[in-house]
């Protein structure tokens, strides 16, 4: 594992792998996550999921958090693979899919519980704010380059010039209008799955009919008499 307080200076050679001071941990492992995503994903979770890296690295190291690089890495690139085609039919959370995944991945590959662990946490909670900051720092960091990229939290504390260099690596053209569809298609048919989060909203503006559930309903309608 890379440990960082700051992201390796090392690149990968599977593709351009520098911006703004941050690289790609030059290792196997997060050489061969890359081709397992490259090849898994288009190119808009792909590129996503590299911005959600860099985004991560940098908030890690404007909060003076040392940090794992490669297991920031793996979380990163795993975070939306849940959202594929495959995962459908699973009758769970898309975070916990792209988690086992993940999971999967590290195990094969003879990677330390504790480190898998922390790259499962880190990508079943990133649609969950309010925890993973609190948590270890693969976990918060991962939560804290999603929401950056997706929702422009924290927007300003990242320069002009970084984010330009790391979008020049990592475009992403139409982005709001494309991973909205994304996360429609990747849980509209599970709808059960967000029971009490953020993608139940996605739903309720995408989903003709969907009606999201309700937690005072489901207390009221439990099976005790009282």
């Amino acid at each position: 594992m890379t440990t960082s307080s700051s992201p390796s200076s090392s690149s990968s050679s599977s593709s351009p792998s520098s911006a703004a001071g941050v690289s790609v941990p030059d290792s196997k492992l997060a050489a061969e996550a890359t081709a397992l995503v490259r090849d898994m994903t288009d190119d808009l979770i792909y590129h996503h999921s590299r911005r959600v890296y860099w985004f991560g690295s940098l908030q890690g190291r404007a909060r003076g958090l040392t940090f794992d690089a490669e297991l920031l890495y793996i979380g990163a690139m795993f975070h939306d693979l849940g959202l594929d085609a495959r995962f459908h039919g699973s009758g769970r959370r898309f975070e916990v899919d792209g988690a086992d995944e993940a999971s999967r991945f590290l195990r094969g590959r003879g990677v330390p519980e504790d480190a898998v662990r922390r790259v499962w946490t880190a990508i079943a909670l990133h649609t969950t704010p309010g925890i993973p900051e609190f948590m270890e720092p693969e976990v918060a960091l991962v939560t804290a380059g999603v929401e950056y990229d997706v929702l422009g939290v924290g927007y300003d504390s990242v320069s002009a010039s970084d984010r330009a260099e790391i979008t020049a690596l990592h475009p992403r053209p139409d982005f709001k209008r494309r991973i909205l569809k994304a996360f429609t298609d990747g849980i509209a048919p599970k709808p059960e799955t967000t029971f009490g989060n953020v993608k139940a909203d996605v739903l309720e503006h995408f989903v003709p009919g969907f009606r999201r559930g309700d937690f005072v309903q489901v207390i009221r309608d439990s099976p005790w008499e009282e």
